[in-house]
């Protein structure tokens, strides 16, 4: 005894200078090795015990308890098992003398300890582990602590983690489920019998004068049903420890509602209970009036048991108003965790046609508080009612919501006794007195659903589409004029200028841009319901405040060479900013519809689409003649961004209808000839004086979008006739620029002009074309913006001068991204297209090739070549032919040595290493080209592969260069899989016919040990992309099913991805492996059974014979997919076990 209170000593003061702040991290090291010496030793569970009994140390407390869980945990198996029955008996003991006087933390630790014993012992060597839990729950003052244990039952035996065998966790499930209907009538009882206790029905007062509306609404969503009675009674006023009982109880039912299945077990009674307390959340008085409380205490709500010690309770509970800060906190709780548990279960979404009744029961329930909440009185409106809620009650209220649309609106819409309409109404209210963008936006995803939904279900039945929009006609209407009104200043001033529209999201986007782009989401959705509706409400709001923008000129005033805006007055100026900011949002949103007016609609909608057009054609104008971007304003911060912007929106809602505008020259353009040329013109005008490097960024690629759109999706025939596009044509092309445009500007521009004269013009034969006027044009365009990039040519040499380099540089870099992207713009277009642009490039691409020698030590400008390279290989390769190609390809391969490449690739990330990239990108396109003409450089594109790349790579990292290397290799197989397979077609027909005829098996053999190799490394993309490499192969070419690779390959690839499986490296990737582990083994399913079964387990390290059978045994011999599934993970799932038991038995043991 003396010797254990000698110990224990030591123990307090080892741990109390291990956690002291002078401590030194050596002497750190010292205590825990010395630590961790004295719990490996046989019985220091015994010493634990007493320190348990004998110490107020909360360090050593937790410290035996580790020693405990670790024993439980690992060395359980080899512990005696007059042992096992010691500790079985002592813990329990312990946990009920002291769960008092310890720490919460030390005695949920306790708990859990002893439920890892229940997890291993249960129900065979520990018979009473439940009983004794439910002795506890039913016990008025150890009730905490039986909830408690139950929780951590509920959470370590129905999810076990891996150090269970399969076997073991299905009977743990089995029993716990056996076990169910009992907890949850105990659980029940617990709920009624508190609220039972402390309502207050007998002192219900006087109904208040808006309690009819209250009760005829709710008769109409209940249809008289029992359960409004009850919802109606008052609130029971709970003391503060039944409020912690409670609590703990609703903790426990949303564990166990997160894995029982939905049945009768889930009665009526403990659905009413659970709705009592959700009513909570509901209690205004739940919150103090300045809500700073429950937010800086919102993390009270995470479902952990309140540790602090329980506060006195006022008189009357909660009745009087009176009670403390803390006890509204935990009412607020009560309702978190009571929606918590109806969200478990409405989030399943498998329900028994038995448990539909329940479903129903429990929506009329949740929409009763949903009432509760929408409802205005004279003291409250809906939006302070929300905004004094609690946070966490109002989000867990809100993903109800979206459970109950998302998952259970299809089966309960079309009930009689579901008023959908009514439901709408309350979230209508719900949504627009939100008090966060939060859950605003969160709302507004609710919508979305629902509006997917209803799209869905009249596409399904087209023949009653009238009465079911007639049904939801007003719910629409309404929905779509309050998110009209939510995005416009002019209606919600204060909400939107609290909105950040400069940080920007993982997304890229502002507060203020996801908040609109949400909003014009649901109004797009709308208006695909009920188009002219949407169109009629939109419309004349856009006309307001487009008469605003419009009515502008009359206050420009000239002054010399200034421009100013003369409106100064300070509420003017206001006025204006929210209208232009209107407008600018209304501008989006009529651009968004865009797509509501073309294919099949086209013509039934034609006169409202024109009519769009037409307002923004002359917005557009208006704007650009009157120069309001270059005007002088009171309050330039502010009114001339708007201006801007405004000008921005309107060419880019033009841009939207550029679809239309090519469906309205293709259909209706020979009877309304002049009508269409006016649109283009007047859009051109528009366009063209804003192409100038004068222009704000914003505005200038607005215009260079629109001409894009212009040319590439109208392609007008007399365009190019237009004296504003000639205009655009000689300022790109003069020779002396002495403003260049910004370089993305001049690169849309490049393209609009190129695609003017390469695209073919629709409506338009073959003949009527003009190639040849076109070709020489676009000759002379691409001459003129490649004339400095050629002129490098003739003065270069191979080692020029850094300021001449840095010129060419500059030159190269700014040329070369122009001249790809017209390539690219081009690049899915017909051949006579094609043709024209390689033509005028000729040139370019000959000097390009001629400098790539001298710049192949300046990677950032092989960076720039091989993209233009790249782009030429990809869009075409036909028209260079396969001579110039070959010596395209012949002059890279001499030029990437082993040095070149290992020095590239080894400084990832850099510009060398993206060199290397595209090199292989383009290695990639050139072994897919079909026929003959490109085969006699695969040799050597798979030594450079093989030799010189891999080595590199294969013990490094190098993701980027890694992952285009294996997709090469792909290519090299699929592409060109007779190269090493010469299958005859009548032995592919012949089944039984003799083996293919292997050749450059030493190359293929190499490619198949790197995508081998690739998978004992942790990169986990490159994992996933070579085993879809391996399947696709499989399932193009039999991969598996070759002689060479089933017999000396498949087994090793089978044994690599299951040793994947067990050391759970790639755990997210589980699915993947296990099917291409079946696709393998399904090549020779006896062989595999017969085979290598055996052979696997007998090389398994860390398993006796005994295991090994029980392995074999339960690895059943199934040939389908779901079973074979199974089979895979029991056999990871129990070998890891196995090993695990075996590690931690004593040293010595012997294994009968």
């Amino acid at each position: 005894m003396a010797s254990e209170e000698g110990s224990l000593r030591a123990l307090e003061s080892l741990m109390t200078e291990f956690f002291h702040s002078y401590t030194t991290n050596e002497r750190k090291r010292e205590i825990e090795e010395l630590l961790n010496n004295f719990a490996q030793q046989t019985g220091a569970w015994r010493h634990c015990l007493f320190f348990l009994s004998n110490t107020q140390n909360e360090y050593v407390m937790m410290y035996s308890l580790t020693v405990f869980e670790n024993l439980v945990n690992k060395m359980w198996i080899g512990v005696a098992s007059q042992d096992k029955m010691e500790i079985r008996s002592c813990l329990p003991k312990l946990l009920l003398a002291q769960h008092k006087s310890v720490p919460y933390f030390i005695r949920n630790k306790l708990c859990k300890v002893i439920v890892d014993i229940g997890r291993q012992d249960w129900p065979m060597f520990y018979h009473d582990f439940f009983t004794s839990t439910l002795q506890l729950i039913q016990s008025p003052a150890l009730a905490p602590l039986g909830l408690m244990m139950l929780k951590t039952t509920s959470e370590e035996l129905a999810c076990p983690r891996e150090d269970l065998s399969v076997a073991r966790k299905d009977e743990l499930r089995k029993l716990l489920l056996e076990q169910v209907p009992t907890v949850l009538g105990l659980l029940t009882d617990i709920l009624e019998t508190y609220w039972d206790k402390h309502s207050v029905i007998a002192s219900t007062p006087p109904p208040s004068p808006t309690s009819g509306e209250s009760v005829e609404l709710l008769g109409s969503l209940f249809q008289d049903s029992q359960y409004s009675k009850l919802l109606c009674q008052p609130m029971a006023a709970l003391d503060n420890e039944s409020q912690q009982l409670c609590c703990l109880v609703l903790e426990c039912l949303a564990h166990l509602f997160s894995w029982i299945p939905l049945s009768t077990s889930i009665t009526p009674t403990l659905l009413a209970s659970i709705f009592h307390f959700a009513r909570f959340g509901c209690d205004l008085r739940t919150k103090a009036k300045t809500g700073c409380f429950i937010s800086s205490n919102s993390s009270s709500s995470n479902g952990q048991l309140n540790p602090g010690i329980l506060l006195p309770t006022s008189n009357g509970g909660g009745r009087n108003g009176q009670q403390s800060e803390g006890n509204k906190v935990d009412r607020a709780r009560l309702g978190v965790l009571a929606m918590t548990c109806v969200n478990e279960l409405v989030s399943k979404n498998c329900v028994p046609m038995d448990f539909e009744e329940y479903l129903l029961r429990m929506f009329q329930q949740t929409f009763f508080l949903l009432q509760k909440l929408t409802r205005e009185n004279n003291a409250h409106t809906v939006k302070s009612r929300l905004q004094e809620l609690d946070e966490s009650y109002l989000e867990k209220f809100t993903d109800f919501l979206r459970l109950f649309v998302s998952v259970h609106l299809r089966r309960i819409e079309s009930s009689p006794q579901f008023p959908i309409v009514e439901f709408l109404g309350l979230l209508f209210k719900f949504t627009f007195n939100q008090p966060t963008h939060e859950g605003y936006f969160a709302c507004l995803d609710i919508w979305s659903v629902f509006l997917d939904f209803l799209t869905t279900k009249i596409k399904s039945r087209l023949a009653d589409r009238e009465s079911v929009l007639n049904r939801y006609k007003d719910a629409l209407v309404l929905l779509l004029r309050e998110v009209l009104n939510r995005i416009q200043f002019r209606y919600n001033q204060a909400q939107l200028e609290e909105l950040d529209d400069e940080t920007l999201d993982d997304d890229q986007q502002t507060e203020w841009q996801r908040y609109l782009r949400q909003s014009l989401e649901v109004v797009a959705k709308v208006m695909e319901l009920l188009p002219s509706h949407a169109f009629s409400t939109l419309f004349p709001v856009l006309q307001d405040n487009l008469d605003v923008y419009l009515g502008l000129q009359q206050f420009i005033v000239t002054n010399g060479t200034n421009r100013r805006l003369n409106i100064s007055a300070e509420n003017d100026c206001r006025r204006l900013h929210c209208s232009l900011r209107d407008l600018s949002s209304l501008l989006q949103a009529v651009g968004r519809l865009a797509e509501h007016f073309i294919g099949e609609v086209f013509a039934a909608r034609f006169n409202d689409a024109l009519v769009v057009v037409e307002r923004l054609v002359e917005v557009t104008c208006y704007g650009s003649q009157t120069s309001l971007y270059d005007l002088e304003t009171a309050v330039p911060s502010v009114l001339k961004p708007d201006l801007i912007d405004v000008h921005a929106q309107a060419l880019a809602a033009l841009q939207a209808y550029s679809h239309w505008l090519a469906q309205f020259y293709s259909e209706v353009h020979s009877q309304n000839q002049s009508q269409f040329v006016n649109l283009i013109t007047s859009t051109i005008d528009a366009s063209s004086p804003l192409i100038t490097a004068k222009v704000p960024e914003k505005l200038l690629l607005s215009a260079c979008h629109l001409m894009v759109s212009i040319t590439s999706t109208v392609r007008p025939v007399f365009l190019v006739t237009l004296p504003a596009v000639r205009n655009i044509f000689n300022l790109i092309t003069a020779e002396n620029q002495t403003r260049r445009l910004p370089q993305e500007a001049h690169m849309l521009v490049c393209r609009a002009l190129s695609n003017m004269l390469l695209l073919p013009w629709p409506n338009l034969p073959e003949s009527e074309q003009q190639w040849q006027t076109r070709s020489s044009n676009h000759a002379s365009l691409l001459a003129a913006l490649a004339r400095e990039y050629k002129g490098i040519r003739g003065t270069v040499n191979i080692t020029p001068r850094q300021p001449d380099l840095n010129n060419m540089k500059a030159v190269i870099q700014q040329t070369l991204p122009v001249l790809r992207d017209v390539v690219d713009s081009i690049s899915g277009e017909s051949t006579k297209s094609r043709q024209i642009c390689y033509q005028s490039l000729q040139e370019s691409v000959q000097v390009s090739l001629s400098l790539f020698p001298v710049f192949i030590q300046q990677p950032d400008v092989t960076d720039e070549m091989l993209a233009f390279f790249l782009t030429l290989f990809q869009a075409l390769r036909v028209q260079m032919g396969v001579a110039f190609t070959g010596q395209i390809i012949h002059t890279f391969l001499s030029m990437f040595t082993r040095e070149q490449l290992a020095v590239s690739i080894l400084q990832e990330g850099s510009a060398g290493c993206r060199v290397v990239q595209k090199f292989l990108k383009i290695l990639q396109v050139v072994v897919q080209e079909p026929g003959q003409a490109f085969k006699p450089f695969l040799p050597s594109i798979l030594s450079l592969c093989m030799e010189q790349v891999y080595p590199v790579v294969a013990e490094r990292s190098s993701p980027d260069v890694k992952a285009e290397m294996f997709e090469l290799l792909y290519q090299i197989l699929h592409q060109n899989w007779r190269y090493f397979f010469k299958t005859s077609v009548l032995t592919s027909v012949q089944r039984g016919a003799a083996e293919d005829t292997m050749e450059n098996e030493a190359q293929f053999t190499a490619a198949m040990q790197a995508f081998g190799q690739s998978f004992l490394q942790p990169d986990i993309h490159i994992f996933k992309q070579n085993i879809f490499y391996l399947e696709l192969l499989n399932s193009k070419h039999k991969l598996y099913h070759r002689k060479l690779f089933r017999t000396s390959m498949l087994f090793h690839f089978i044994n690599v991805l299951l040793q994947v499986l067990l050391h759970k490296s790639h755990d997210l990737l589980q699915e993947e492996i296990t099917l291409a582990i079946y696709n393998m083994a399904c090549v020779d399913f006896d062989a595999f059974y017969s085979a290598f079964m055996p052979e696997f387990l007998n090389g398994c390290q860390g398993v006796d014979t005994s295991q090994r059978a029980v392995l074999a045994r339960n690895f059943k011999l199934e040939r389908d997919l779901p079973s074979f599934t199974q089979s895979v993970q029991r056999l990871v799932n129990d070998l890891r076990y196995y090993r695990l038991c075996n590690s931690s038995l004593p040293t010595g043991t012997i294994k009968l």
